[in-house]
This record gives C-alpha cells, sequence and structure tokens, in this order.
C-alpha cells in the first residue's frame, strides 16, 4: 500500500501526487475513468484529426499559477509547449463591431474610445501589484493579505462591478460587454461580487501573463504531471473508480481530487456533515464540439485572432441570460419568448478557437471549436442549434463550414466525471458564501474530519480554473500532518 493515494487525476490531484512523489513518499494516483487528466482531457471527439478538449480549453490562471510555476509546468523538462496569444479574448457585437482584449493593455485601451481611459483605470491598478493580487485570490479568503494594497485594490473593483454600481464606470457599450463576457465564466447571477471578481482576475491575467494554451490541448497540462510521477515511480491506475472511503483505507494519507459527496461514505461527524449538505452545486453546461472546413468567418476579422471568444452581445443581453439560468429556465426555451420581460433571446456562449494560435489540433486547413453555454443542473439540453445559431449571429455562414459536431448536454458531462454533479464543471456554486465555505468554514478546509483524508478538488479554496493550487495547499497540509514533512 502506498504511503499516500490521491483519488483522481484531474490537475489537482495530480499535482498533489508530485508534491507528494517529490518529498520522497511511495504515490498511488486512482482514476475512475480509463484516461487519465480530470478535466484536462483532450480527444478526437469528432473526426479523425481533430482534436478537442473534452472539459477545459481556457487557461487564463495557467501561467499565473504558482505551483506551475514551482513544479516546472512552465518551462521545466516535462512542461508543455505553452502559446501565449497576442489577443486574450474577444467580443464580438452586432454591426461588426467587436471589443478586443489585447495582451498589450494601451492598445486594448486605445480601441475602446470613450471608454478605453476607464478600462486602463480599472485593470492598470491590479497589473501594477499583480503578484499580490494573484496572492489574495489564490487562496481561501479567512486570511490576512501579504498585500493589503493588492487586496483593497481587487476589493474595490469587485464591489463595483458586482453590485448595481457595475454601470457608473463606462460610457459606451463596448467596453462593458468586453468585461461582462470574462465576469460571465462565473456561471452565476449579476451582478453579484463572486462573479466580479472571477472577471477582474481573468481580465488582469489577459492583461499580464496572458491566457495560454498548451500546445496539442489541455490533455498536455496532465501528460507532463504524469510523466514525472512515473519517472519517480509512482502507481497510477485507470479504471479504478472508488466509490466509498474504506476502499482507500491502506493509506496514510489520502487525498480526494472529487466533489465533496465521496466523503458521505465515511461516518462523519454531525456538524461537519450538515455543513456539507449545505454546500450548493451551481449551474451545468450544455457542450458543443465542432469540427470546421476553414475558419470561423467573424463578421469582424479581428475576433478570427483570439483563441477565446465571449458570445452574448450586451452587458444586459448577458446579464439576462445568465439571470434566466440561475434562476433554472432552460435556455433553449427562453430563446422562444420575445425577450421582453425579462427573458433572454440570446444564451451566453463561451467559445475556444484554439487552432488559430495551434495548427496541432486540426488537419492542414481545418480548424476546431470548442463551446458551452450554461443551463440549469441535471438539463438534457442538446445545445448543438442554441449554439450555432449564437455563433451565427456574429459570424454568418458558420454553418457552412461545420464538417461535424458532438454535443454533451449537463446531464451527460455529470454522467462523464461524476465530480460535475449536474453538470456543474466548477465543484459548487460560485458565490461569496460559497468561497468562504468551500466546503465548510475553516481555517484549513482542505482537512475532512476523517482521518488522514484531505479534499483537494475545486470545492476547496481558492476554487475552481486549471491552476493546480487546491492540489497544492491539501498535500502540504497532509505532509505536514501526517508525515511530519515541510514542503
Amino acid at each position: 500500500m502506498a504511503d499516500l493515494t490521491v483519488v483522481g487525476s484531474g490537475p489537482n490531484g495530480l499535482v498533489a501526487a508530485v508534491v507528494a512523489a517529490r518529498a520522497g513518499l511511495s504515490v498511488r494516483v486512482l482514476e475512475a475513468a480509463p484516461t487519465l487528466g480530470g478535466g484536462v482531457r483532450t480527444a478526437e471527439l469528432t473526426l479523425p484529426g481533430f482534436r478537442h478538449d473534452v472539459c477545459s480549453a481556457v487557461h487564463p490562471a495557467g501561467l499565473a499559477s504558482p505551483v506551475f510555476h514551482k513544479l516546472g509546468l512552465i518551462d521545466g523538462p516535462h512542461a508543455p509547449e505553452w502559446v501565449v496569444p497576442e489577443v486574450s479574448y474577444a467580443h464580438p457585437l452586432p454591426g461588426g463591431r467587436a471589443g478586443i482584449a489585447w495582451r498589450d493593455l494601451d492598445r486594448t485601451a486605445d480601441g475602446l474610445g470613450v471608454d478605453g481611459p476607464a478600462w486602463r483605470r480599472l485593470v492598470a491598478p491590479l497589473l501594477a501589484r499583480q503578484r499580490g493580487v494573484v496572492a489574495f485570490t489564490g487562496s481561501q479568503l479567512l486570511q490576512v493579505p501579504r498585500d493589503p494594497i493588492a487586496a483593497v485594490r481587487f476589493g474595490l473593483r469587485a464591489l463595483e462591478q458586482g453590485t448595481a454600481a457595475w454601470h457608473s464606470r463606462f460610457r459606451g457599450d463596448v467596453a462593458p460587454a468586453l468585461l461582462t463576457g470574462v465576469v460571465a465564466h462565473a456561471a452565476g447571477a449579476m451582478p453579484s461580487l463572486a462573479s466580479a471578481g472571477a472577471g477582474l482576475l481573468l481580465a488582469m491575467h489577459g492583461h499580464g501573463v496572458g491566457w495560454g494554451l498548451p500546445v496539442g490541448g489541455s490533455q498536455a497540462i496532465a501528460d507532463a504531471l504524469v510523466a514525472e510521477l512515473r519517472e519517480r515511480g509512482a502507481e497510477i491506475v485507470t479504471d479504478a473508480p472508488v466509490r466509498a472511503l474504506d476502499e482507500v483505507s491502506g493509506s496514510r494519507a489520502v487525498l480526494l481530487d472529487t466533489s465533496p459527496e465521496l466523503l458521505f461514505s465515511a461516518d462523519l461527524p454531525g456538524r461537519y456533515e450538515r455543513a456539507l449538505r449545505r454546500y450548493r452545486y451551481g449551474s451545468g453546461i450544455a457542450k458543443v464540439d465542432f469540427a470546421l472546413d476553414g475558419p470561423v468567418p467573424w463578421a469582424n476579422p479581428a475576433v478570427g485572432l483570439a483563441p477565446t471568444v465571449h458570445v452574448g452581445g450586451s452587458r444586459r443581453e448577458i446579464a439576462l441570460a445568465e439571470n434566466a439560468v440561475a434562476r433554472g429556465l432552460q435556455p433553449g426555451v427562453s430563446l422562444q419568448v420575445s425577450g421582453h420581460g425579462g427573458a433572454p433571446r440570446h444564451p451566453y456562449v463561451l467559445v475556444c478557437q484554439p487552432s488559430v494560435v495551434d495548427a496541432t489540433r486540426a488537419p492542414a486547413g481545418k480548424h476546431v471549436l470548442w463551446a458551452y453555454t450554461h443551463v440549469p443542473a441535471g438539463s438534457t439540453l442538446d445545445a448543438t442549434e442554441l449554439v450555432t445559431a449564437a455563433v451565427e449571429r456574429f459570424a454568418p455562414g458558420f454553418r457552412d463550414v461545420v464538417l461535424a459536431s458532438a454535443a454533451s448536454s449537463a446531464a451527460e458531462v455529470g454522467a462523464y466525471n461524476a465530480n460535475y454533479v449536474g453538470g456543474d464543471i466548477y465543484s459548487g456554486e460560485l458565490t461569496l458564501a460559497q468561497l468562504v465555505k468551500r466546503p465548510v468554514v475553516s481555517t484549513a478546509p482542505w482537512r475532512t474530519p476523517v482521518e488522514g483524508v484531505y479534499l483537494c478538488s475545486s470545492a476547496t479554496p481558492p476554487g475552481p480554473a486549471v491552476h493546480g493550487m487546491n492540489g497544492w495547499y491539501a498535500a502540504k497540509l497532509a505532509l505536514k500532518e501526517r508525515f511530519g514533512i515541510g514542503a
């Protein structure tokens, strides 16, 4: 039996395993699926030669991750090749207009016209203290900030953009739409403090280290971590679902890169169990992957430069769509109504076209498109037509370049990965309350009351995103408490 067992091979679980292996422990990784990677898998989902990211495709936090740097995932011997695009993300608008978030902040501001100075004042002070912002947002909220100035700057901006005051900064419609497209990554009601905080962090990264993509797909991140684990003699087992904690009771420490649901298989103290049962999951995603005969024919050619595109129209349209989903309305149904009285005409769709910067993703001259829209948890909606129409709105002729597509409803996403309860890819609703209690209120929320068992998934601080910090914190705690090792 290994010293330490990791359940789940997502980026957090693999980071935790590498940390333990580097400390000299024997490590075993158990993965329920036949392939490794969890949320960072890549596969041919449509046609041969077209490589699609099965789960996450956009990694705004990757290049900024302190643990990715520490483990050599950015420039180490096993590191994937990272592409840092000149345009971090784009936001098309009607009439062929678009907001373009260049990595260069000044160039972005220059393209926003009357709102350029306001955009610069929003982001530049965060960039000036980006290490402090990353440290503040990259851990739990129950902390004394190492850089109080960075924390205050970030908090004041989140307070502005997360409340009704969000209308006060911009005068035009392009800049607020550009920002709202990033905020909507957090999949929740708008405006909200948690969504605004997430959006501001991502926007800062877009003008800082950049929104990097690993060449070949997200799987390259998992492959790099797995390569080191194999070198260090770790045992890695696929097709090995763990349905109860007593199945992994032989190790001195067990780290769960899973949802908190697995903990209910143990005898939990009443207070902790009640807290876990109050933990809430968020909306799901309905995902569609496309194999394309050529590039997306965006009405604004500059949108074609961005690997990440936020489709949804104006700030008001995105807020209507996201608030409708938060109320449990199905996008496919709400699209059939007029749009008056608060029902949205158009959904918010997060699009990634990685082949515009990574030619390895598709045969020569061809492209791949990855897209999802938020839906109520457990939805069985096939979003193919919904997403196609949303993209076609800003890229007339998009249907004509589609060679094949593959859709996954929220229910199917949840069935594919049990950690995505109801299709919630964030392992828990993103609200301010649930960022404090993730999944419980504690100064060490990675520790569970089950002896030797730690939670290291996105259901712990600092929350979702491909950055590995959850696994890093949990592994450090487990090494200290179970083995007396400082990491």
